[in-house]
């Protein structure tokens, strides 16, 4: 899609801020319930006066138009509370993992320099101000609308890459906007029930629920991710609409491979995203839900450009995330020239409205050449314009000259029956400079050897890890994503420690 036709959508749709939105919702439908979860569920005026109550405290607490309030609360109605509460008040929501170590909590707060912090203990961060989970206003604070402000950053999430050190990515737009963009590029409509199965501090989540909220739609919330409970949740609710990471695809198609029964009937579209999916399991996902249904999208909480492909455009060109769909991508290499077809490069983005239009970094620096930005991922294009991921540019493995990149690897290890989840990582070689390594979540029993005897079939030789270690603990969070650095290091200590 070109930059005009877009324009030409979005003005077709007046922005309206996120806050009026909700508000007319309320008021159109007051009863209908805007989201469950387990065993609970809100209706619209129900959110629309809980946040409400819950912004004038954000404002006796301290909380000022374009201040951060953190977030670190799980999946939930609170969350969603928390979120629009945040944004009644001009503040900039950000979202973090409530599992989050106090002192890596600290350091993004720290960061931020964050105004408030909900769903943790004040006892955890001394002099911070805090609000715990569970939290309710008193009978006496009014749940009447605000006067409407606009946040002037609907979101800021973290991350913390490969490297492991966190920055926060705040959105380089307001609250406010319009659901044209979301319903051409996510094929959403008003009607759909949406499931959210990935946590909402992952920005995915956070945003497709949001602009769903936003539409019109009933979202159905996981509390945490577990395949055998999102299965069932899609027939319990007749879910139409759901966005997945491929390790959760792969944790769903290990159950109905093995025989169970599920109703997936009601589906109309899954779009999948977040790391680079093996073409084994889409194709699987492709013959249970139709082509028609799949979707899968490329771009990076930055959203500086995005590719889309439907699935009966990825039957024609396998492995590929398909071709930008907003703004622009090119694959250069290392000194910022464009690559041929068919050349791995690092991947560089620009997109409709510049660099900075999309986001900001808060505490890192962007990459770029001439306008293009990077996130750090290598790629080519083929012929038709069609983007393929090779890796992570700082996750490659440079051994013995050849290069390895660890999805690849990763992607064939998981197609072994009793692989739950592996991650390949580059420890140091006296010979070789780097070797490949793999650490394996697997079924008791499971044996290197046999691992090995698997790959051989599947990688040419030097591809093939040199050594296989296990774990029973997961190696990816909920959202499918992994903290290779550290792996790495630990592995690295442990044989410091044999040799």
């Amino acid at each position: 899609m070109d930059d005009s036709e877009l324009e030409r959508l979005l003005a077709a749709g007046p922005p309206e801020p996120f806050v009026r939105t909700m508000a007319r919702l309320a008021e159109e439908d007051p009863g209908f319930v805007a989201i469950s979860c387990e065993d609970d569920s809100i209706t619209r005026r129900e959110l629309e006066r809980r946040s409400n109550r819950l912004a004038r405290v954000y404002a006796e607490r301290g909380v000022e138009f374009g201040d951060y309030v953190a977030i670190a609360l799980p999946n939930g109605i609170e969350f969603y509370v928390a979120f629009f509460a945040a944004l009644k008040v001009g503040a900039v929501p950000l979202p973090l993992s409530y599992r989050l170590p106090v002192v890596e909590r600290q350091g993004i707060l720290d960061l931020a320099k964050a105004a408030l912090l909900v769903g943790v203990r004040e006892d955890e961060h001394p002099g911070h101000p805090s609000l715990p989970a569970g939290f309710e206003p008193g009978a006496q604070v009014s749940d009447e609308p605000l006067p409407e402000v606009v946040s002037p950053a609907w979101k800021a999430p973290t991350s913390g890459g490969s490297t492991g050190r966190p920055k926060i990515i705040r959105a380089g737009s307001g609250a406010v906007g319009s659901s044209a963009l979301n319903r051409l590029l996510y094929r959403y409509t008003p009607d759909d029930v949406q499931a959210v199965v990935a946590p909402l501090y992952h920005n995915s989540a956070l945003g497709m629920s949001i602009g769903g909220l936003l539409l019109g739609q009933r979202l159905a919330v996981a509390k945490k991710f577990d395949a055998e409970e999102v299965l069932r949740l899609i027939g319990d609710h007749g879910i139409t609409w759901l966005m997945l990471v491929p390790t959760m695809m792969h944790r769903m198609y290990r159950l109905i491979e093995a025989g169970g029964r599920y109703d997936l009937s009601s589906i109309r579209i899954m779009l999948h995203l977040g790391a680079k999916c093996p073409e084994w399991l889409k194709e699987k996902w492709i013959e249970l839900l139709g082509p028609e249904k799949v979707l899968e999208i490329y771009g990076g909480t930055e959203s500086v450009a995005i590719t889309l492909i439907t699935g009966e455009e990825w039957l024609e060109h396998r492995e590929s995330v398909g071709r930008p769909w907003y703004g622009d991508m090119k694959v250069l290499d290392v000194e910022g020239n464009e690559l041929p077809s068919g050349e791995i490069g690092e991947i560089y983005m620009k997109g409709a409205g510049g660099l900075g239009s999309t986001y900001e970094y808060v505490g890192a620096q962007a990459r770029s050449i001439n306008g293009w930005e990077t996130l750090g991922d290598l790629g080519w294009k083929d012929e038709d314009g069609y983007l393929y991921i090779s890796d992570r540019r700082v996750d490659m493995i440079v051994s013995g000259g050849a290069n390895i990149y660890p999805a690849e690897v990763e992607n064939a290890l998981d197609q072994y029956p009793k692989v739950l989840s592996s991650v390949v990582v580059g420890l140091p070689d006296d010979d070789l400079g780097q070797r490949a390594h793999a650490i394996v979540q697997a079924e008791p029993g499971t044996t290197a050897r046999e691992l090995l005897g698997f790959l051989a079939d599947r990688l040419v030789r030097h591809k093939v890890p040199r050594s296989v270690e296990f774990t029973d603990q997961p190696l990816r969070d909920d959202s499918g994503k992994v903290r290779r650095s550290r792996l790495r290091d630990a592995a690295i200590e442990r044989v410091k420690t044999r040799a």
